[in-house]
């Protein structure tokens, strides 16, 4: 209550050893603190924010338009409430290496666990759309490098993105990925991926841990966590599904009240009062209030 029982630090230790323990992490994505509550209390291993669901809730397309206080605000929020690690897409880190710099310090100030930077240049497009551009592997090398001495915390996570799949192919992007290594990248994450077998020449090619990502309606084949476990992963993130689930179930409700005049007909699809409650911790805080303001002034005039 009022703030998690585990530090950053301490969620940054915990984050190191689930990695090396070889098994798969699932981090859904999470697009407020609220949801981040309910993806601990579900029972995944950590919480990942999206770029492109920042953007989104911001009523802005997912093309580098958000800035790195918007970014640092809403991940720190999150990173807040849950004590399982979250980590945060920095998109190509608002800058040059000087403000890569800043932006890994001021996230990690804000509490997160770990960030992944990405080598497209501005204006930077969602990772499965076609027509990304990319920076020379040089430039990406000089950012990766500029991330990795800024972090004060040798337990803050870099991750290493390479869009390069769909735009030089597979083995320059496996290329691209040993240089990120060789600059300090602790994992990489190879965006875009077609298949299963895509998935695995990363894994032949590269010996730091790998991230997958599994967004829907992309070019990745959406590979269950099982097969990504045998495939050698360590991490895979859904980065908009809690966003799309939400917005549908949203958009469908929106539509009954308009048409109906009353919700009623909507109530077995709701969280109900109780579980909103049950979440936030209501009691805790109610117990919180109660315990320190359960005085009487005694004193006489």
């Amino acid at each position: 209550m009022l703030q998690t029982s585990s530090s950053a630090a301490e969620k940054r230790r915990a984050f190191r050893r689930a990695l090396a323990t070889g098994k798969l992490l699932r981090f859904p994505g999470a697009f407020s603190p609220l949801v981040a509550m309910l993806v601990e209390q579900i029972g995944f291993d950590g919480v990942y924010v999206s770029g492109a669901v920042v953007s989104a809730n911001l009523g802005l397309p997912d093309v580098g338009l958000t800035t790195l206080s918007e970014v640092a605000d809403q991940a720190g929020a999150i990173a807040r409430v849950t004590n399982l690690p979250a980590i945060v897409d920095i998109d190509t880190g608002f800058g040059e290496p000087t403000n890569v710099a800043r932006t890994v310090q001021t996230i990690e100030e804000a509490g997160l666990c770990g960030c992944h930077l990405e080598d497209q240049t501005m204006p930077k497009r969602c990772g499965h759309l076609d027509n990304k551009q990319l920076v020379g592997a040089d430039e990406m090398v000089g950012k990766l490098r500029a991330a990795v001495e800024a972090k004060q915390d040798a337990n803050f996570l870099v991750v290493a993105r390479t869009d390069a799949r769909g735009v030089e192919g597979l083995e320059a992007a496996i290329d691209r990925a040993r240089r990120y290594v060789d600059a300090g990248a602790e994992m990489i994450f190879p965006e875009a991926l077609a298949d299963q077998r895509e998935f695995e020449a990363f894994r032949q090619a590269i010996d730091v841990p790998l991230l997958a990502n599994m967004t829907e309606f992309g070019k990745s084949r959406l590979l269950g966590a099982e097969e990504l476990e045998q495939l050698g992963y360590n991490l895979v993130i859904y980065p908009v599904t809690s966003l799309r689930l939400a917005m549908k179930g949203v958009e469908e409700g929106l539509r009954t009240l308009l048409e109906q005049g009353t919700q009623q007909s909507l109530l077995d699809s709701m969280q109900t009062r109780q579980q909103l409650y049950e979440l936030l911790q209501y009691d805790a805080y109610s117990k919180f209030d109660q315990e320190i303001y359960n005085f009487r002034n005694t004193l006489s005039d």
